[in-house]
């Protein structure tokens, strides 16, 4: 008797619209923030080897994104539901491409990407604990190594994930003061940087030959690059820039939870993509003003090491212990942890209402359509947690960053065309708010896209194929599942 009662209290509990427009333009933007503009500027400078280059990705970066987000816009006012781009997908495309997405998000990007940023969390938990360095490893299962550093990532996964299965006011809190933390560790970064940078004159002999590429390999070889070689050099560095500026579209998926969704949502895409995209480009101009973009791998102080070759790529570790040495690279590396640890709160927390309204339409395992007595989908939470923590284990930060990245640009893509075939199908539909710039806007930012997967398949041709790969297992286990359905 007490089975039925308990199922019967979940079917009549409902997701809460709690969150206001800041928590949503806080969830945006510290979904954004979390490791990678501490990191990738590293392999971007190897990649394209000059300070013009670098700053003209991150704005570009930056463009696509805000571009993005104004088209987006659209989509969220017409369909404030709970599942976001999967709703947006599903309506335009059908269920088919709607249930691809929704399987490639919990098979690689949302949980590749919360995989991604808990292991950046532990390399700047290894400045404090060296046993948690990548090259410790605690034992072996045959050739497969077990190492200290994966065990801590899936560890803050499992903790992230039992908080937000206790409601989304204990979600919203963890996410509000985390973001908050963040935004402020990243711009004191740019004001020191720019306040003792700028007086070095390192800055100015940075951009001496700000627009003559090269690329430098491991060993600090350089090659100088020009044409085609550099497009695709551009294309290959914008895996970082871009894995960096990505998860803005979460708080469509929690489009259930915020209050006037049509109003706040497409509110909070603009400002959130705005103020983080600023932020970005400050951060590098800063990192430009205290380090030399060029170093040398064998190198034994910051300084010669450059942006290039910072130890372990932690740029922003590098750059603040040449203002306040040791006590300055501690302190940094805590406040990254801050933001590494408040962006997959959010992560986590909207990635989890996307399977929700996916099995809501029958789309996904069953269980994950009902609520707990806290009003969360926690059986989504902790599915998602389990599938992230094998992905902990198997994947290495670049790996993840290739396969969450290229799938995720693809869907995007896809999207954004979305609202062309919307225009068409239902030109009569409510529309609270219209793409900028439409057509011209949303067009371009499908030619970029396609641009940039084009380059990648090219460059990075494992990685994105196997990215398109876990896709198409989509589609036969739609149709297996589909004909279960049926006949159920």
């Amino acid at each position: 008797m007490a089975e039925p009662s308990n199922l019967l209290t979940e079917e009549k509990t409902e997701l809460k619209r709690s969150l206001g427009p800041i928590d949503a333009t806080l969830l945006v933007s510290g979904s954004m923030i979390g490791s990678g503009i501490f990191i990738v500027s590293a392999d971007m400078s190897r990649n394209v080897g000059s300070a013009g280059w670098l700053l003209l990705l991150w704005v570009l970066t930056g463009v696509i994104t805000v571009t993005a987000a104004l088209s987006y816009g659209e989509l969220a006012g017409m369909m404030p539901k709970a599942g976001g781009q999967f709703v947006y997908i599903q309506r335009a495309y059908g269920s088919l491409l709607g249930f691809v997405y929704g399987w490639t998000v919990f098979a690689v990007i949302q949980t590749g990407t919360i995989a991604a940023v808990a292991v950046a969390f532990t390399k700047y938990s290894a400045v404090f604990i060296p046993a948690l360095n990548p090259e410790n490893v605690l034992f072996s299962i045959g050739s497969f190594p077990i190492k200290g550093a994966s065990l801590f990532a899936i560890a803050s996964v499992v903790l992230l994930t039992w908080i937000n299965s206790r409601g989304i006011q204990s979600g919203k809190l963890i996410q509000n003061v985390f973001t908050s933390a963040k935004l402020v560790s990243l711009l004191g970064l740019i004001l020191i940087g720019l306040a003792v940078g700028l007086g070095t004159g390192m800055l100015s002999a940075n951009f001496e030959n700000a627009w003559s590429a090269s690329q430098a390999s491991a060993d600090g070889s350089v090659v100088p690059i020009a044409g085609m070689a550099l497009l695709l050099a551009s294309g290959v560095a914008m895996i970082g820039s871009l894995f960096s500026a990505d998860a803005w579209n979460n708080v469509t998926f929690i489009a259930g939870e915020i209050q006037e969704p049509r109003r706040n949502i497409p509110l909070s895409l603009f400002f959130g993509t705005l103020i983080v995209t600023g932020l970005y480009v400050l951060a590098n101009v800063s990192y430009l003003s205290l380090l030399p973009l060029k170093g040398s791998p064998t190198a034994t102080d910051v300084l010669g090491r450059g942006i290039q070759f910072a130890e372990y790529d932690r740029v922003a570790t590098a750059a603040s212990s040449l203002v306040f040495g040791n006590v300055a690279a501690g302190i940094m590396a805590v406040l990254i942890m801050i933001s590494t640890f408040g962006c997959n709160n959010g992560l986590i927390l909207s990635g989890a209402r996307l399977y929700y309204a996916m099995a809501k339409d029958g789309l996904f395992l069953k269980s994950t359509a009902r609520l707990n007595a806290n009003a969360v989908p926690a059986t989504a939470l902790w599915l998602q947690c389990a599938w992230t923590s094998v992905l902990c284990l198997s994947g290495t930060y670049g790996d993840l960053l290739d396969y969450c990245t290229f799938t995720s640009l693809v869907f995007y893509i896809i999207t954004i065309g979305g609202v062309f075939i919307l225009r068409r199908k239902e030109p009569d539909a409510e529309r609270p708010y219209k793409a900028f710039g439409y057509p011209v806007v949303p067009a371009l930012y499908i030619f970029v896209g396609v641009v940039i997967c084009l380059i990648l398949l090219k460059e990075k041709t494992f990685n994105t194929g196997m990215g398109l790969l876990i896709a198409g297992l989509g589609v036969p286990i739609y149709f297996l599942t589909n004909r279960g359905r049926k006949k159920a």
